[in-house]
């Protein structure tokens, strides 16, 4: 961790530990070095940082490429390892970048759900998790957050000191699907990146907590 990156995570657990009674699980099961996906569903402004406090390594993430082009906040999000994307986080110059991270040996959080959920539900998938998924080689790990939908939702102005949950499940392995994108129709192609988010966020409905002893950072 750089040092800008280092100050925020301290930051970071410390108000997740003293405003909001964070508990995480499993997160051992994130490799501690190498590339690896981080799949999330996707609750709230306060999921990013949870996910990414939770580990002792450094991750990316993604913001809004509009926020880079301010020389302060620019400067900062590059600090914190933000990768810049267009506003439906898509975009070949978004792939890229995403892809220069994993091929870096970075790790990444992406929300299969695309955006923050309205009505603390899961929100349709895209394909958009599966088309980075089938282009790197990448471990997929698939994560749980609880409690940021109650705690800071689209329907709060204020964050509420509500408790909120990390969970880590085991690595995914795609390895038989990205094989078959190598050799495959553009339309079999676009079912693969689709069936990866499906399956991916079907894992992530599967995590539940206090299934696993918690740790208390």
């Amino acid at each position: 961790m750089n040092f800008t990156y280092f100050v925020t995570w301290s930051g970071f657990r410390l108000l997740y530990r003293l405003y909001f009674r964070w508990r995480v699980f499993n997160c051992e099961r994130v490799p501690a070095s190498g590339p690896v996906i981080l799949a999330s569903n996707h609750a709230s402004f306060i999921d990013p940082p949870l996910v990414g406090a939770a580990l002792d390594r450094d991750i990316s993430y993604l913001a809004r490429d509009s926020l880079f082009r301010f020389p302060g906040i620019g400067a900062l999000l590059r600090s914190v390892n933000s990768v810049p994307v267009d506003r439906d986080g898509g975009g070949a110059a978004g792939l890229r970048a995403i892809m220069d991270r994993l091929l870096a040996g970075g790790g990444i959080i992406l929300f299969p759900e695309g955006t923050r959920t309205y009505d603390g539900k899961f929100q349709p998938v895209r394909s958009g998790l599966g088309l980075v998924v089938i282009k790197s080689t990448a471990p997929v790990v698939p994560v749980r957050v609880f409690g940021t939908y109650e705690a800071y939702g689209r329907h709060l102005r204020i964050p509420r000191p509500y408790q909120v949950m990390v969970k880590f499940g085991e690595p995914l392995d795609f390895a038989a699907l990205r094989a078959e994108a190598k050799q495959c129709t553009k339309a079999r192609m676009k079912e693969i990146y689709q069936q990866v988010s499906d399956e991916i966020m079907a894992e992530i409905a599967k995590l539940q907590p206090y299934e696993d002893k918690a740790r208390f950072p």
